[in-house]
């Protein structure tokens, strides 16, 4: 394992200066995304995998061609016609398109590797890497003020103690548990306020920055690739636009990847756009927008706006993305029902608001305003629950509750919120098709599922059916039938794009000298089956799915095979 150099975390370094230091020290380019040149390898040995006679889609946006695909050791050797070469197994890829294996750009699998480390309903739609961290949390750092909290829910979730207190501890455990996917992670800049500030409303001390700014660092020179943010979230929505700038000027350049789920994603877009945009240009950072979207039918209409906002930040220079699944539906906490205030201190002063009923009266006014803007209580279902006696909400909307049970929908609501503990999943329906298309075609737009990896063994929760049909829905709906992009521009936006603005150099492209994570796929047939009543559906069309040269889905049936990798920024391996 090689390390680079030791970082000063009040040091602002160049690229030049970062990329000279790993020169020094022989660093991969590889892995800290800089442009590398791979040498032309003939297959003038016997390959492990020989992939016959399928029109690859190289990932970058060109035309696809026919071409032979030669695999050994965990890499792409050979191109062309290799009709002479030897394999230990050949893949007939005939009317098959085959394409790099996608990265989920905005990924919820990281502890649930643990329990399920064959994270099926991801890997079963093509998903050969994870890029975790999102939404302001991160697995770590653990510490301060919410350890305790932290530790009794893994206890809780995994039946066993939590094995890490950092990064470098969770990216060592995961290894040692071994995954089906390649696994890379973000530190959340909520997870680092709550462990050093805590889940209290209140600007932190100048020696808490400073404590924040290390923990930053930390994460960093442990192997994160950038940072993230969940500014609809505590303690995350606690934090100033000046108090995430400086977060982010802790990061070195080469990760300064500024992913961030924005303050509001309805009323106020265009002033949450606005604001990450500062965010980004006074840190120098790259920015992501997590799940573009124009939430509730009053504010469809902005959704053009908001990509004018974003070219015109791309035209002042500034490196600028977004991502988003193709679905018409979010999901979050049902607690995000309720005013910021309300969750000040965390879910336990907010479980003793609930139970006041001056302030519960209060906290009405903003859940009847945010449920109006989506429609009714019949746009709100319960995707998520804990307790066996409340199962069988999951599937069902807030306004079918009601009806069949006779009780008022919010108070309900805030029953179901005091059993739970205020753990409670919902999918909001409040996006429209016109918008998801715009959002879709937009150039800059990487194809993501901000989802969990689940089974339909392990079917506990009622997912978003994202976490099952992301990437095929993708290309079979939104590509094949309603041509939102070409086929290798929608085969771009999940693979080369995204290994571009994380900063993978050795994947997302099918080419000589790069990983072997690889996707085989029917046009004709590929579909997401999924839906929100009955979310626990693999995809169709997808025979074959490769990571790091090995065949984790052959023939349409997963494998036991955990070839997958934990990719930390920074360290060879």
């Amino acid at each position: 394992m090689t390390r680079h150099k030791e970082l000063d975390p009040f040091q602002e370094l160049t690229r030049r200066e970062f990329l000279a230091s790993c020169a020094a020290l022989g660093v991969s380019s590889a892995l800290v995304g800089c442009a590398s040149s791979s040498a032309t390898i003939e297959a003038r040995d016997s390959l492990d995998i020989l992939i016959r006679g399928g029109s690859v889609i190289d990932g970058t946006g060109a035309a696809e061609k026919l071409l032979d695909v030669g695999l050994r050791d965990g890499r792409i050797v050979a191109l062309g016609n290799l009709g002479t070469a030897t394999a230990s197994r050949v893949i007939d890829a005939t009317g098959l398109k085959v394409v790099p294996g996608f990265i989920d750009m905005h990924s919820h699998v990281d502890v649930s590797l643990f329990r399920d480390p064959r994270a099926e309903s991801k890997v079963r739609q093509g998903v050969t890497t994870e890029v975790t961290g999102q939404d302001g949390e991160s697995v770590a750092p653990l510490g301060g003020p919410t350890l305790e909290r932290d530790l009794r829910a893994f206890r809780e979730e995994f039946a066993m103690e939590c094995p890490y207190r950092d990064m470098a501890g969770f990216f060592a455990a995961l290894r040692q548990n071994r995954s089906a996917q390649n696994i890379l992670s973000l530190v959340g800049l909520g997870t680092v306020r709550g462990r050093v500030v805590g889940m209290d409303d209140r600007p932190p001390t100048e020696e808490e920055t400073d404590a924040m700014k290390r923990e930053v660092f930390m994460a960093i020179e442990q192997g994160c690739w950038g940072a993230s943010t969940g500014l609809e979230y505590t303690p995350g929505s606690f934090a100033t636009a000046d108090e995430l700038a400086r977060l982010m000027r802790a990061v070195p350049e080469p990760c300064r990847l500024y992913s961030t789920h924005m303050r509001n994603e309805a009323d106020r877009l265009l002033e949450a756009i606005t604001e990450a945009i500062t965010i980004a240009r006074s840190s120098a950072a790259r920015l992501q927008v997590a799940h573009l979207k124009a939430q509730n039918k009053s504010n469809w209409p902005k959704q053009a706006e908001a990509l004018r906002l974003l070219e015109d930040a791309i035209a002042s220079g500034l490196n600028v993305h977004a991502d988003r699944y193709p679905y018409v539906a979010f999901q979050t906490g049902l607690t995000n029902l309720f005013p910021i205030w309300s969750r000040d201190g965390g879910d336990e002063e907010f479980l003793k608001r609930l139970d006041d009923p001056a302030t519960l009266a209060r906290m009405k006014v903003d859940v009847d305003r945010k449920v109006d803007g989506l429609g009714s209580w019949d746009s709100v279902m319960i995707s998520g629950v804990h307790l066996e006696e409340d199962k069988g909400y999951q599937g069902k909307t807030l306004q079918q509750i009601a009806l069949s049970d006779g009780v008022d929908p919010f108070e309900f609501t805030v029953d179901l919120l005091r059993r739970e503990k205020a753990s409670v999943a919902m999918v909001g329906f409040g996006m429209d098709e016109a918008g998801t298309e715009m959002v879709l075609a937009w150039k800059n737009t990487i194809v993501a599922s901000d989802a969990g990896a689940h089974s339909p063994g392990r079917a506990a929760t009622q997912p978003h059916p994202r976490a099952y049909g992301t990437f095929p829905r993708a290309i079979g709906y939104y590509q094949r039938e309603r041509r939102v992009t070409s086929l290798p521009e929608m085969v771009r936006k999940m693979t080369s794009l995204p290994a571009e603005v994380i900063g993978l150099a050795d994947r997302g492209v099918i080419s000589q000298g790069k990983a072997a994570d690889i996707v085989l796929f029917d046009y004709a047939t590929i579909a997401d089956r999924a839906t929100f009543s009955d979310p626990h559906q693999f995809p169709v069309g997808i025979p074959y799915v490769l990571v790091n040269g090995v065949p984790v889905v052959d023939g349409g049936v997963q494998t036991d095979a955990l070839p997958g990798r934990v990719l930390q920024w920074g360290v060879q391996t």
